[in-house]
């Protein structure tokens, strides 16, 4: 095991040294009212009964019962007892929640009821917004990352935009962490080790500064484990063997002011860095009747045992490091200024990713995105959020406005290898001529009357974007209470969005490969038209966009502006003391943008042939089109049987317009804009205080999320991204079931001890992974189960756990993809790679508190 943590070590020493200074002010703290009512404690409540939750779905504090949102909120205790640190981890517990990585952890998307957005390009903004402190992070992989001291989460479902902004047409996963206590100090810590090497631990401390004015409090986590996967690396570059492991740490520090009784400020700042091997693909179906394998291995290459993926061997010459740097600052201050409270959060983030990978997974130098500054995304954004709530009356009211100003710095390069030239020649050899021949780029058909073509190695793209985008809002939500029974509420949110792209592109090389190509071509079509037909079905290729000469010195400019209403409509009835019942209509709305990638005349459009000159034009306008959901849901909250059960149920309809899918077919991304998605079912939730020792919570989600298509929007689909799915076909990642369960014993042991023991698990039907819905992207349905058993006082001051994460060592696939330049003779029949769930792990914890 290699221990690299001195760096973080020197940050924790000050994080320990201001915990033990703060002992002495902890002994001398006094009582003050809490300040933060998002992050108080639930209400205390009977033992043997379910305990009130509060959530600020409204954003403000009000109990889960009297909510008409769908919900699904995880306290801290059970995030601990499940092992939860991102959000990631957190899908177990939440019926409709998944959430996948594909080449880089920053490449994290969620999705809820089906629908989310694959995170690896940044034009594209999110269908699931994550808020942590009331702050919204701009992509779901900004938002990935250890979660810190967690006071609870809460997952909505459904539009959310009227409250929480553009960008969370699926839903919102919103993160509260734990407040400073003006009155109660605290220390608390925790240390782990498991199995691949995993070492790791947490420190926080909070305490009051100055009597009833003035608390603080700091939070640090440094983890470290080696790698899921043995690596070939073969004849190199790359030199590490290991690969997913994980290497981080994160700071947060707080403090919390009460000047007067009035006005409460609270100031949070955190950093967080990963320097990770990560991510690594394997190999799950080979080429029709071994092609593009044996191709690879011609060249002494190594791509994998299809049939053993789960033995998690890689291959790669390259390197695929990923550097995350991730820092942040926010306050929020809270004014009771005459019937209501003034709300102001104003933040500033800089989030940062540097990372590449061996595009082909092989041990052949066939293509690959390299580890520096060349492949990188950064956001530096500030928002500022303004709002006032109160009660006048039968009206709970809410008014408020928002700002954001968004920098995205994107570079992107594709690079070919040392090994580019002779695979393709072997590759269109094969399907030109019926046998492969290494030389045919130089010698086959006409390329001897243009000097061959040649492909030269660390030749290709160098992109840079960038990218403005502004956002203005005004918003409003109002509860009328009707009768003492009956409320109606309305929300309108009015929103503009304003975009500016600038993009400066050039090749390494001049794209000469695909200029000597299309010069080869042209020469071909003049005498023999016939012969230049075999050559036009393997030109296209030999001119992708990250190969293109029209890129050369190229410089592109794109604005756009949206102005757009979005909004809702509930109508809730108190039934009895004990039962809730709702209907509600929500219109929600994900920003428009630019594809931040190379995009040319697609083929299969007229005019757009492969072969012909039209396919290597630089297409200027990249732009897609706005998102839109109208939502409907009819839902119940129940508190059953003495309050010992919660149970609550929604029926939901959903219709998606330009619903944005970005795929992957192989050779380059594309972004399409699906005319009609319908996502129905059902959501239920359940907390269940079976007795003062047994508590169970989990819920079931189905949703049946299809496309909804006519023939010709189908036909164009399948032209532009070669689907294989049909008309009404299930969305990909999304399974039909999701059902979750919990549940923690609390056994005493003698007067002074106890053993707590919580298991958790989460079952999902089968689904496709892949957009284009290949079958051979199928994963069948599976169980994730985690488990963990504690020991220590009743008094919780200290304890010692083991725990287990994926018990079944369950196999599945996040996501699976058409290899590059490996998707012959056709995507249906080419090699197929595909990103791992991570296997079983286990460990033990030592926790105090004080």
């Amino acid at each position: 095991m290699n221990f690299r943590g001195k760096p973080r070590l020197a940050v924790s020493v000050p994080a320990l040294a201001f915990a033990l200074q703060a002992m002495p002010v902890m002994a001398q703290a006094a009582a003050a009212a809490p300040a933060q009512p998002a992050a108080q404690p639930a209400p205390e409540t009977a033992p043997d009964n379910a305990p009130d939750i509060i959530v600020t779905a409204r954003k403000r504090s009000e109990n889960l019962q009297n909510v008409p949102i769908v919900v699904t909120t995880v306290t801290r205790q059970l995030l601990q007892d499940t092992g939860v640190h991102d959000i990631k981890d957190l899908a177990i517990l939440a019926p409709g929640l998944l959430v996948t990585s594909t080449t880089s952890e920053s490449s994290t998307t969620a999705r809820i009821r089906g629908i989310g957005t694959v995170g690896d390009n940044p034009g594209l903004e999110s269908s699931v917004g994550i808020v942590i402190d009331g702050v919204y992070r701009s992509r779901n992989g900004v938002g990935f990352g250890d979660l810190g001291d967690i006071q609870r989460i809460e997952v909505l479902k459904g539009p959310q935009g009227t409250l929480f902004g553009k960008s969370a047409t699926a839903g919102v996963i919103n993160i509260l962490t734990a407040s400073p206590s003006l009155t109660k100090p605290s220390l608390e810590g925790e240390f782990t080790v498991g199995n691949y090497g995993a070492v790791g631990g947490s420190i926080s401390a909070s305490a009051p500064l100055v009597e009833d004015k003035l608390a603080a409090s700091i939070f640090f986590a440094d983890r470290y484990r080696d790698g899921f996967y043995t690596v070939n690396t073969g004849p190199g570059p790359r030199t590490e063997t290991r690969d997913n492991n994980q290497k981080y740490y994160t700071l947060r520090g707080q403090l919390l002011a009460k000047p007067t009784d009035t006005l409460t400020l609270r100031l949070i700042g955190d950093v967080s860095y990963r320097d990770e091997h990560c991510c690594m693909a394997v190999i799950t179906r080979a080429s029709a009747g071994n092609f593009a394998n044996n191709l690879v291995a011609a060249l002494g290459g190594n791509d994998g045992n299809p049939a053993t993926p789960y033995a998690r061997n890689g291959y790669a010459n390259r390197p695929d490091l990923q550097r995350v740097n991730d820092k942040g600052v926010s306050l929020q201050a809270d004014w009771q200024v005459g019937p209501g409270t003034l709300t102001s959060i104003t933040a500033y983030r800089d989030w940062k990713t540097l990372g590449g990978f061996d595009a082909d997974f092989s041990t052949a130098d066939i293509d690959y995105l390299p580890s520096d500054d060349r492949n990188s995304s950064r956001f530096r954004t500030f928002s500022q959020e303004l709002r006032y709530a109160g009660t006048a009356g039968k009206l709970d009211y809410l008014v408020g406005g928002f700002f954001s100003n968004e920098k995205l710095r994107q570079n992107s390069s594709v690079l070919v290898g040392s090994q580019f030239t002779p695979y393709l020649s072997l590759l269109f050899s094969s399907l030109v001529e019926g046998h492969p021949d290494p030389t045919f780029l130089q010698t086959g058909l006409t390329f001897p009357f243009v000097g061959g073509v040649n492909y030269a190695a660390d030749s290709g793209s160098v992109d840079q974007y960038r990218q403005t985008d502004r956002t203005y809002a005004l918003f409003t939500d109002n509860t009328f209470h009707i009768t003492d029974k009956l409320a109606l509420q309305g929300g309108l949110r009015y929103n503009i969005d304003e975009k500016a792209l600038n993009q400066t592109s050039t090749n390494i090389g001049g794209g000469a490969g695909c200029g000597a190509a299309n010069a080869a071509f042209a020469i071909l079509n003049g005498l023999n038209p016939a012969a230049a037909a075999q050559l036009a079905a393997v030109n296209g290729t030999m001119c992708l966009p990250f190969l293109s000469p029209g890129y050369n010195n190229f410089t592109n400019h794109q604005a756009e502006r949206e102005n757009v209403f979005s909004g809702t409509a509930k109508l809730s009835y108190r039934v009895n003391p004990t039962l809730l019942v709702y209907a509600s209509y929500a219109r929600g709305y994900k920003a428009g943008g630019f594809n931040l990638d190379r995009v040319e005349c697609t083929i299969g459009e007229a005019g757009c042939a492969p072969g012909s000159t039209a396919a290597v034009t630089p297409i200027r306008d990249t732009r897609f089109a706005a998102e839109y959901n109208n939502s409907f849901e009819l839902g119940e909250k129940a508190t059953l049987f003495n309050r010992k059960l919660l149970l609550n149920a929604t029926l939901f309809y959903q219709k998606y317009s330009n619903f944005q899918l970005n795929t992957f077919n192989g050779l380059v991304f594309v972004v399409e804009s699906i005319p009609s998605v319908v996502s129905k079912g059902i959501d239920t939730d359940f907390l269940w205080r079976a007795s003062p020792r047994l508590s169970l919570q989990g819920g079931v989600t189905i949703a049946d999320t299809r496309y909804d298509l006519t023939a010709a929007q189908l036909a164009t689909l399948v032209a532009r991204t070669e689907f294989q799915g049909g008309p009404h076909a299930r969305m990909s990642l999304a399974p039909l079931v999701s059902a979750s369960l919990s549940g923690t014993y609390t056994q005493p042991i003698g007067q002074d001890y106890k053993a707590r023991f919580n298991l958790g698990g989460k079952y999902s039907s089968a689904y496709n992974t892949g957009s284009d819905l290949d079958p051979g992207k199928n994963q069948k349905g599976y169980v994730l189960a985690n488990a963990r058993i504690g020991f220590g006082p009743s008094n919780d001051r200290w304890s010692i756990e083991a725990w287990t994460e994926n018990l079944l060592d369950t196999h599945y696939k996040q996501v699976a993809f058409d290899s590059g330049f490996q998707n012959v003779p056709t995507n249906a029949t080419g090699v197929l790679d595909a990103f791992l769930g991570a296997p079983r792990t286990f460990g033990g914890t030592f926790r105090f508190k004080y």
